[in-house]
């Protein structure tokens, strides 16, 4: 065979494309394999406890008590695949469920959709007792408003001690952080303050420890300059405190069309990551504030709304591959009824309590709709606003990975098959990035609850390979063997 190119001929084009993949893959070095977590719940730094997610998860399991006592309501209420064929009678429904608990493999194999509504409604009622606030972001901004400097310092300081004392007690969730005010004109002064007031007293009570995946959220983002600032002011604080070099990381909010697209029509995404300098882990989609700009009307501010997935194509588009998570907004719609019996009163009639039912099934199902929507266009995170939006989250994100369980399983396993088989031959596998999203599917429906680690092992990996978090590290490993 004649070899055209002599190897002094493309040594320097071989450097270039070296130089220039190198460059590449420091932008892009792929989805990453940390837990990200599904949602983030917002509240006001006023009202944070050390204990909140406890407490949350209390509510959580009241409300799902309260309007669906079993699976059958639950999924009748969202319209869970195969609904209509559930029963509804107390006595049916719970003879349907000791006949799926007695031999759950066959059940399945005889009807699936009806195995998942049980199956999601256990694991729902399980991750509302074990974890059922994953992300909680104290909030200086919507949720707590404009107040008093005196009144905003010492809540500042009030929250900073609660989670030192959530650090202490290990009662915090496995994601928190805070969100200041943004830095417009008008706030910016006030958003400094507080993170300074908040971090300092943070450093000094905990010896400059922050709780795990700690995160500040910065709204309302319009300028790279905005985030520059902030991380300068993570680096002021770092060396100021006792809290590592590095440590700080920067969650932003992108509810701006500015935020979208500058003025000269570049997209203006990449340049905010790029201004964090390596500590941005995250972009949030706010929903109602992104449609105001839009000058869509309070009627039609939703998150399916055609504006936001414009909004939301442009985000995942720009951070793909990145490694920044992507997160969705909230549901606002809230799941109370109208009615409530009054402390010592009579009980509600059966009308209002009808009412009340068909307000809360309303709103779940939105929510529910809602995040369906999210998970199926690749955004794994949202915003939760009350514990009774909990239930429904982890029921539509159960449902999402155990409907495809089967399918990724033997994908997977194959995939792998496959993959070490190349390797062993002496040949590049080149759809790595695949063999990764389908792990990554195993770790997300994992870390969530969603599947079981029995069912994982369906494709025939084991729980080391699972913890190793990288496809190709599994790879190479079977190809050595």
């Amino acid at each position: 065979m004649k070899i055209s190119f002599e190897k002094k001929d493309i040594e320097k084009i071989l450097q270039d494309l070296a130089t220039e993949n190198g460059k590449f893959n420091k932008i892009y070095p792929g989805e990453s394999a940390d837990r990200q977590p599904l949602h983030t719940v917002y509240g006001g730094a006023n009202l944070f406890k050390s204990t909140l997610a406890a407490k949350f998860g209390d509510l959580g399991k009241r409300a799902l008590n309260a309007y669906a006592p079993d699976f059958a309501t639950l999924a009748c209420a969202l319209q869970f695949p195969g609904f209509e064929r559930l029963p509804k009678g107390k006595s049916e429904i719970e003879a349907l469920a000791k006949e799926i608990e007695n031999d759950k493999e066959a059940f399945e194999k005889k009807d699936k959709d009806i195995y998942l509504a049980y199956i999601v409604y256990q694991r729902v009622l399980e991750k509302l007792s074990r974890e059922a606030v994953e992300d909680f972001r104290i909030d200086f901004e919507d949720g707590f408003g404009n107040r008093p400097d005196d009144e905003e310092d010492a809540t500042a300081v009030q929250a900073a001690q609660q989670v030192a004392e959530g650090m202490k007690n290990n009662t915090l969730p496995p994601f928190i952080g805070i969100r200041i005010k943004p830095f417009t004109e008008e706030l910016k002064a006030r958003g400094i303050r507080t993170l300074d007031i908040f971090l300092t007293t943070l450093s000094e009570l905990t010896d400059g420890k922050l709780p795990d995946n700690f995160l500040v959220t910065l709204p309302k983002v319009t300028i790279a300059p905005q985030v520059a600032a902030l991380v300068d002011l993570f680096e002021i604080i770092e060396n100021k405190t006792k809290i590592a070099s590095g440590t700080l990381k920067v969650e932003l909010m992108i509810e701006t069309t500015q935020s979208i697209y500058d003025w000269s029509g570049d997209i203006v995404i990449p340049k905010l990551v790029d201004a964090a300098r390596g500590r941005c882990r995250g972009a949030h989609f706010g929903t109602y504030d992104y449609t105001a700009t839009c000058n869509i009307t309070a009627t039609y501010q939703a998150m399916r709304h055609p504006s936001c997935d414009f909004a939301k194509d442009v985000m995942q588009v720009s951070l793909a591959g990145t490694g920044v998570w992507l997160s969705d907004g909230a549901t606002t719609t809230m799941p109370i009824g109208p009615h409530r019996a009054a402390k010592g009163g009579p009980d509600l009639s059966d009308e209002q309590k009808a009412e009340n039912e068909k307000v809360v099934f309303s709103a779940w199902k939105l929510a529910y709709d809602n995040v369906m929507h999210s998970l199926k266009n690749g955004y794994y995170q949202g915003w939760d606003l009350n514990p009774g939006q909990l239930p429904i989250r982890y029921a539509a994100n159960y449902l999402f990975f155990l409907s495809s369980l089967n399918d990724v399983s033997v994908r997977l396993s194959n995939f792998i098959g496959k993959a070490a088989q190349a390797t062993l031959s002496g040949n590049e596998f080149d759809d790595a990035a695949t063999g990764q999203g389908l792990l990554n599917y195993f770790l997300r429906a994992l870390s969530i609850g969603a599947v079981s680690m029995n069912e994982v092992e369906k494709t025939g990996l084991t729980l080391e390979e699972i913890k190793s978090k990288s496809f190709k590290v599994i790879v190479d490993n079977r190809s050595k063997k």
